[in-house]
């Protein structure tokens, strides 16, 4: 197993909505909507392949913490009360280096879905 570099510094920026991980080759701001509907949570992703549960009307989330669980990842606490999502050190490298497809992805869900980021799922006539 590869060993990614854990981050240097950890900003948590509460009027932009953002998490920023700091590392040596630079920084990644990751927006608190982008992590709330990435989450490792068995809510999120379900317990299985297939089960994933679509996040829809998170555009407007915030963090209200994030804290250490152990010597391998963050707990999130997002301001929707979610929090039972683990964030490893991994999952946000990754997440962090493939932000823009991970984007591009979601977004084509919600296209497909007809979910919308204000709010549910978009009435279809």
């Amino acid at each position: 197993m590869i060993q990614v570099p854990l981050p240097s510094d950890i900003r948590l920026h509460l009027k932009s909505r953002t998490l920023e991980l700091v590392y040596e080759e630079g920084s990644y701001e990751l927006t608190a909507e982008f992590l709330r509907v990435h989450s490792p949570s068995a809510e999120v992703r379900g317990h299985g392949i297939g089960q994933e549960k679509l996040q829809t009307g998170k555009r407007l989330v915030g963090i209200k913490a994030i804290e250490p669980s152990g010597n391998y990842a963050l707990k999130i606490v997002f301001d929707d009360g979610h929090d039972s999502g683990l964030y490893t050190w991994e999952y946000l490298f990754d997440l962090a280096h493939n932000q823009a497809h991970y984007w591009q992805n979601y977004l084509a869900k919600l296209a497909a879905e007809g979910g919308s980021r204000d709010g549910g799922l978009i009435a279809r006539g």
